[in-house]
Order: structure tokens, then sequence, then C-alpha cells
């Protein structure tokens, strides 16, 4: 729900509190792609979403998870690929060839946590409409029945709890393009059609229903909207969802993609929706590379490198943020090697650096100085201010208030020579051990 003012109609203000303590400091969520689509694992990498015009964007849609509607869209490259590579074969094969035969999910929580991260939100059903899990209506469409068979959400939630991370469930309840017949998604407004009526309202209500039953998620992460059937007090309705949802988890939290109803927390994802970030409990979502579901045509160049995905990272904390970081899984339940390897570089430098960074608070935007030359932002843990400086050798850093320069020391408590210049903080910096922002740690002198 990428909307400035969204208002809170009155059936649901009643959900309305204080976001719970442990969702801002976790600062670090790992979301998880995987469906059907990661059997083509096909997508033009273009660009990050919001700094595509639209009706570019869906013809040539770099989101590999949205293969089953590119490929619906008459001339678009993902068409023409359907129909070179797979013969244009239903795209339903695609979920009967998929056979997730190296999936650990024991050993993909090892490293979603090693990373720091306090969330774990894999997808439930995306807006291909497959399930992965028997979810009930589905007529055994979903990964019970067909292709995986087996219960991958409970596999995931089992994996996450053992690891003791917070378990979130993801659901489209916008989009269905099978539940839903409509045509395919070519532009904004009049060409964005998504099912309003009652009887998938119903539908979408029992699949919410039967994930908070079956898994009492800690996070409802809702996208794109909420069928309009289903937002009025009644019988379906997302309200009687939040309200099994906190009598489940008191201390639960909702993204704000269930159309104007109910939300904890504001979404920004890559660079849309952007003017949401920097006033109350916000999270971006992205994934490394520009597509959330695997993509094979996506190459080193199109990906995070892990330093700047701990700076992507320490920069949305910074400000106040939560950073959701997605993995597109392969087909057979791998974590594909570049996306391996951005995830371990943010790991080690977390285990370095982790301590000023989760459960940190932003400074007051009166005195942060936040600057791009050199690049610096800064956080603070109880009395200590931490700057993190993405520099090497002798550096200006605008100093944001009035800090002791004599307790200066690095991440491992090596005292490091700061003066205070001009009102800059000058020293010199050694090269990190894991590439990515130094950091310094000062005691407030206020």
């Amino acid at each position: 729900m990428f909307t400035d003012d969204p208002v809170r109609p009155e059936n649901y203000r009643r959900f309305e509190r204080e976001v719970p303590r442990w969702f801002g400091d976790a600062k670090l969520g790992v979301f998880v792609h995987w469906g059907p689509y990661s059997v083509p694992a096909w997508a033009e990498p273009l660009g990050e979403l919001g700094t595509i015009e639209k009706g570019h964007w869906f013809k040539h849609n770099p989101y590999a998870e949205w293969y089953f509607n590119t490929i619906r869209i008459e001339g678009s490259p993902a068409a023409e690929h359907q129909k070179q590579v797979h013969g244009g074969a239903p795209y339903d094969d695609f979920l009967d060839q998929w056979d997730p035969a190296d999936f650990a999910p024991d050993e993909l929580l090892a490293l979603v946590k090693s990373t720091g991260a306090g969330y774990f939100v894999p997808t439930t059903k995306h807006h291909d409409g497959v399930t992965l899990w028997d979810a009930p209506g589905t007529g055994g469409r979903n990964t019970v029945t067909r292709g995986p068979q087996r219960d991958l959400i409970g596999a995931f939630e089992k994996a996450t709890r053992d690891a003791g991370l917070r378990f979130g469930v993801y659901y489209s309840g916008g989009l269905d393009w099978h539940f839903s017949q409509l045509p395919p998604i070519t532009d904004e407004g009049a060409q964005f059609a998504r099912p309003l009526d009652a009887a998938y309202a119903e539908y979408a209500y029992k699949h919410v229903d039967d994930l908070l039953d079956r898994y009492s998620p800690d996070i409802l992460w809702g996208d794109i909207e909420w069928p309009d059937a289903g937002k009025p007090s009644g019988p379906f309705s997302m309200e009687n969802l939040f309200e099994k949802f906190y009598a489940i988890r008191p201390d639960g939290v909702s993204n704000d993609r269930w159309g104007e109803t109910h939300w904890d927390f504001r979404t920004s994802e890559y660079q849309q929706g952007t003017s949401v970030e920097g006033s109350g409990a916000w999270e971006n979502c992205r994934g490394i590379g520009f597509s959330f579901g695997y993509n094979q045509v996506e190459d080193e160049s199109h990906m995070l490198s892990g330093p700047d995905a701990v700076k992507s990272f320490v920069d949305i904390v910074s400000r106040g943020g939560n950073l959701l970081l997605n993995i597109g899984l392969t087909a057979r339940g791998t974590v594909p090697d570049l996306q391996r390897r951005t995830l371990e570089h943010l790991a080690a430098w977390n285990a370095i650096n982790g301590e000023a960074v989760f459960g940190s608070q932003p400074l007051d935007a009166s005195t942060n100085t936040a600057a791009d030359a050199p690049w610096v932002r800064w956080t603070r843990t109880g009395d200590v201010v931490n700057a993190f400086v993405d520099a090497v050798g002798e550096v200006r850093i605008p100093a944001p208030l009035e800090v002791s320069t004599s307790s200066a020391q690095l991440a491992d408590g090596t005292r490091i020579g700061v003066s205070f210049d001009r009102g800059a903080l000058v020293t010199t910096l050694p090269e990190p051990t894991v590439a990515g922002p130094t950091l310094i740690r000062f005691k407030d002198a206020r």
C-alpha cells in the first residue's frame, strides 16, 4: 500500500497499538520467494522497481515470480521465451516439474540466522495462486498434492522456530491469476485488474485463517491489496482475521498491504514507496538482484555485492527502518551461489559490527549528519554514538553532536585517535577486516 496518508476505517481502529519492541530491534529479516516460477526462472533483469516506467515494466518484468503474468502479454520477450524454450506449455506444468530434491530447511535457516536476522518470511501463495501448503479450496493445486508433494510452509515454520527466529507468512491477497481468470496486468490503473468479489474474499479469507490455525505466525505480510468485498465487517472480513491473529500472537505485527484496513508498519520496495520511510515503523524489502523469484538470467552485475548489501542495511537502520532481504531459491531448493555470497558477507560484517546495529536507535534528525562523501551513517545504542564510515585513510566526518573524541574505538575495542576540527571529526581509518563501512564508537559527551 504505497499511499502516503492512508485512512484506517472505523472497524479496524481497535487494532491500533504500539509496535512491539522486538520488531524494531530486529532490524533485519529474510524473505523467501519460491514457487513454480522457480522452474523456468526467467525474467529480463532491467533494473529496480521504482526506476522504470510502469507500461514498460510489466511487458519486460524483471520479477521472475511474475512469469505467469508476463508470458500472457502478447509480444513480451517472456511470451516468446515460453514458446521457444518450453513449447508454449501451460504454466501449471511447472508445478508438476518442481522437484525440491535438495531442499534442506534447517541448513537454510542456519544461513539466515548467521546474518543476524530476527525473522523469516516465506511466500505461502504468490500471485500465481499456487499454495505452498494444502490450503483449503485449492482443489489440489498446491505443493502437497503436486510437484514437491510436501507442506513447504510447515517445513519452513519448524526450521525457523528451531533456529529461534520469528516466523512470518507472506500471502498475496490482492492477486490470484488462477482463481480470478482476469486478463494479464499490463499497466497501472484500468490495466491492473485484481479480484474484488465476495467469492474471492471468502477463498482468501479461508486461506489466511488456515495459516493462522496451522502456523501461528508472528508476522502477517500481505501483498498488493485485499478484495474489497472482504474489508467491511462480516463473516469473511479481514477484520476477523486481525482479531484472530492478535489473539494468537498478542505481540505479532502486520504490514500495510492488506488494503486500507489495518497495519502496524509501512513498507517500501526497492525504490518504490519510499515516501513512507522515516516516520513510525517501516520496512524496505528487496531482492539481492532485481527479482525476488530466482532468475537464472541475472549475473553478478545485477546483484547487490556483499559490501553494498551492508551499506544498504546500515543506511536503512540509521533512518529507523528494517530491511527485509530476499532469497530466491532454485527449483531444487538451494540458495544460488551469488545470493549466498552476499548473505555470507553480510553475516561476516554483522558478526563484527552488529552490536551497533541490532537494537540500535537512529540519531535525532536535528543532530544526524549522514553524508555521502565520505559515506557516513549514524546510530545510537544507549549512551554510545556509532559512526559507520565507508573510507580508508584520513577522513573528515561531519560531527553530529558533542561526542567524546578520547573515547573513540573500533568495533574490536581498539582505541583510535580522533580530533575535532572546525565542526568535523578527523581520523585515520584502517582497511576493514570485512569489506564495508568501518565502525567508530563514541561516548556521548553531552
